[in-house]
């Protein structure tokens, strides 16, 4: 059965339908990973957008809960060059295909993914809707100009938990966080508990008050959406300047940006894959990073605020991380848990993190 992408610019693919039959809309975005796809559709990051792989075969090695990054699939829609249906690898428990018919997420493949790339590098990401059951066009160009898209959207809360838990409760751990959820991967939370941390996580909606209680230091997570729209979580995150270290990721490096005054803005076509070199202006050292995110902390309203850069993006010079000493915030833009993409910079879960949080 055939399938459509359809941009917000009029632009169209026609290909062939995969996983579920139905039309979604999303955030068009595309993802350089050469592996991990289904790391990537369960990043609760990529909530609301349809993703586009680089990579020319997806597939190959089916399937494996053990892999997945969240409690399910948040990725809007997936396209490809080429869907593998069959599968081969020892930890496999299915094949793409079925896995995404279960969580009812439509693929379309067969259709130039490098013609499409190329696209939304040059236009920048964008509205679409991709359609595999059919629906008319007229239909689908509705769809299309009533998303809201990205801007203004405070998406953090729908992917956050609705309740506290523990998830890791050593019997003598060498710190204890607080982990505030906007989205959080699982991988980040094993790699805290590898490191032998007690590891609380509270939903996103939670106050400063409650977050500080009977730990060392806060951890803001990763998320979707536009940090912009969470005025909320800003400023119980203010309440906590100089009370507790304060460490974030990706969204959470966003938020104590804005905590600390400085603006956010949308990039172009944004930062997604495994293979973006960021330089750690502190030892010099150039790491490979694993990426997801379409905002950007402008690195003049930190510097304004009294913080220091720590961490720049070696493609486009946008920042990757900054700190602030009397205040006790240390934070980056890039995933150092990887999963997908390299290890590079997984020292800073696994040790300057928790080095820091013990300041608490």
């Amino acid at each position: 059965m055939g399938g459509i992408l359809l941009l917000e610019d009029g632009r169209s693919f026609t290909g062939e339908a995969f996983g579920a039959a139905r039309s979604v809309v999303g955030e068009i975005v595309f993802n350089t990973s050469m592996t991990g796809y289904q790391e990537i559709l369960t990043d609760p990051s990529y909530r609301e957008q349809i993703v586009t792989m680089t990579v020319s075969h997806v597939g190959n090695y089916g399937v494996t809960e053990l892999d997945a990054e969240s409690d399910r699939v948040q990725a809007s829609g997936f396209i490809a060059r080429s869907f593998s249906r069959t599968h081969s690898s020892h930890r496999a428990e299915g094949g793409l295909d079925r896995y995404l018919r279960q969580n009812d997420i439509p693929g379309l493949h067969r259709i130039d993914t490098r013609a499409l790339v190329r696209h939304i590098r040059d236009k920048g990401a964008m509205k679409a809707v991709v359609s595999t059951d059919g629906r008319p066009g007229p239909e689908l160009f509705e769809m299309l100009h009533s998303w809201p898209g990205m801007v203004g959207r405070a998406l953090a809360h729908e992917v956050s938990v609705d309740e506290p838990y523990l998830y890791a409760d050593p019997a003598d751990p060498v710190v204890r966080l607080n982990v505030l959820d906007g989205g959080i991967k699982t991988n980040i939370l094993r790699l805290f508990k590898e490191a032998g941390a007690r590891v609380r996580v509270f939903p996103s909606r939670t106050p400063a008050s409650v977050l500080e209680q009977d730990c060392d230091a806060v951890f803001l997570s990763n998320g979707p959406g536009d940090p912009a729209a969470l005025p909320e979580m800003v400023g119980e995150i203010k309440k906590l300047h100089g009370r507790k270290p304060l460490i974030g990721i990706c969204l959470g490096h966003q938020l104590l940006g804005l905590s600390l005054g400085a603006d956010t803005f949308k990039l172009r076509f944004g930062h997604r894959g495994g293979n973006h070199p960021v330089k750690d202006l502190e030892t010099g050292r150039i790491e490979i990073t694993s990426q997801n995110h379409g905002f950007c902390v402008d690195p003049k309203g930190i510097e304004k605020a009294g913080g220091r850069l720590t961490h720049l993006n070696l493609n486009d010079g946008t920042l990757e991380g900054f700190a602030h000493d009397d205040l006790r915030i240390f934070c980056v833009q890039h995933h150092p848990e990887a999963n997908p993409g390299p290890r590079d910079s997984q020292h800073l879960l696994l040790s300057r993190f928790i080095e820091f949080a013990k300041q608490g």
